[in-house]
């Protein structure tokens, strides 16, 4: 057996004999708090010094991924002024291997003087920090996997894993959706998934020109390269507005290729336009877009009008927003 894999076993042991020792009264005082921090529209701090702030810092922004608001307090600077993010509907979790660190030892009574009460994710259940914990949960482990026993390595893996433990039954108990993990997550590909709709990527039908059934092939050429858009809307009038077809590039070369050269100045709008193009509603996401674009057999897409709820043209959609926006369907 490698060292590294006697690391990680005798780290993987450690969270599975937390798992069997933490109290479930402890367990549901900890998630009675965290609901009542959210009833109050409160917030819920933590802190931690050294390694275990890294975990605080961790824990923090896992919870206000999951619409806690949550925030990690360095206790040396709430020492000199950030103590006044802190409020009485807050929440504080702290964490700490000895349970005796001098630094939330210090800031403790400052915070309960407002009202604020503690959970703590200790490894010394008989310390100071215990003492002061409305409830706490156990991380105490045997050994540290460092050689040494010496750098934190062991307790903070414990220490994240019920961090982590504690995430994953919140999204559970408060009915957590995909749709609402995504909300706060848009930059990634489910939260793109999950709230990217047609509308956020189209070009506005203003900013497209457009054409008339009887304009001929100069304009159509003209309208089609000048904007790299790729498309053109045909509209039955300049006063209505209704869209009545589309001509892309594919629509221009097809029609080019059926009629004789000779006739190709003769051809109008309404001979090159698709009359019934693919369409898609603004409100749809843009990931159902990018389906009906890609999985349709029986022609390539590479353009999509877009209707708003009064089946009026609002924009265009092209897969190069859609790509570009960095969708993908997987």
């Amino acid at each position: 057996m490698s060292a590294l894999t006697n690391c990680l076993l005798i780290e993987a042991k450690a969270i599975a004999n937390t798992a069997e020792k933490l109290d479930n009264h402890q367990v549901e005082a900890t998630f009675k708090l965290l609901k009542s921090c959210v009833k109050s529209r409160g917030k819920l701090i933590t802190s931690g010094v050294g390694k275990s702030g890294i975990v605080a810092r961790k824990i923090a922004a896992t919870f206000s991924s999951l619409g806690l608001t949550s925030l990690y307090l360095n206790p040396l600077d709430a020492l000199h002024g950030d103590l006044g993010i802190a409020e009485s509907d807050d929440v504080a979790l702290v964490i700490s291997n000895s349970g005796e660190t001098r630094e939330i030892l210090e800031i403790a009574p400052h915070l309960k003087r407002r009202g604020i009460k503690f959970i703590g994710i200790l490894g010394n259940r008989n310390s100071s920090l215990q003492e002061i914990c409305d409830t706490f949960l156990d991380s105490s482990v045997d050994r540290e996997s460092c050689p040494l026993n010496l750098a934190p390595t062991t307790s903070t893996s414990v220490a994240l894993a019920i961090g982590d433990a504690l995430a994953a039954v919140w999204i559970e108990r408060q009915n957590i959706s995909r749709i609402d993990f995504a909300t706060n997550h848009p930059a990634g590909n489910l939260g793109k998934k999950l709230t990217l709709k047609t509308k956020d990527l189209m070009i506005p039908i203003k900013k497209i020109k457009y054409l008339l059934p009887e304009m001929g092939i100069t304009q159509i050429i003209e309208y089609l390269t000048k904007d790299g858009i790729g498309a053109c809307c045909v509209f039955d009038s300049s006063a209505t507005k209704k869209l009545i077809g589309l001509i892309t590039d594919g629509d221009l070369r097809r029609t080019l290729e059926r009629n004789d050269p000779q006739k190709w100045s003769t051809l109008k709008a309404k001979t090159f336009m698709t009359s019934d193009p693919i369409i898609i509603k603004e409100e749809e996401l843009a990931i159902e877009a990018l389906r009906l674009m890609e999985n349709n057999r029986k022609k390539s897409i590479s353009v999509l009008p877009v209707y708003d709820c009064e089946s009026k043209c609002t924009g265009l959609l092209r897969l190069h927003d859609l790509i570009q926006s960095g969708l993908k369907d997987y």
